[in-house]
């Protein structure tokens, strides 16, 4: 029985180490492979909008009145209205 236990003991020693080893080496290489990889370059920044046309600009201006006239009726409050307005003007 003696030998049976130390032969367990050395399998458990010898598979420790290969386990201690291996788990090194991948570090290693992973933090090699980490300094060899290029940093992403950042993406270009958005286009500006285009400037709009003028059918788009005299909407814009409909919808503005109409909102006015909505907040001097008093369906929309304040802030509903510079929501609208913000959403409108962009």
């Amino acid at each position: 029985m003696p030998g049976l236990l130390r032969g367990v003991a050395r399998t458990a020693v010898v598979a420790g180490t290969a386990t201690a080893v291996s788990n090194r080496v991948s570090r290693r290489q992973a933090g090699r492979w980490a300094a060899q990889q290029p940093e992403p370059e950042p993406a270009p920044p958005p286009p500006p909008p285009a400037a709009a046309p003028a059918s788009d600009r005299s909407n814009m201006l409909d919808e503005l009145k109409q909102l006015g006239e909505l907040k001097e009726q008093g369906v929309l409050t304040q802030a509903e209205f510079e929501e609208q307005k913000r959403r409108i003007l962009g």
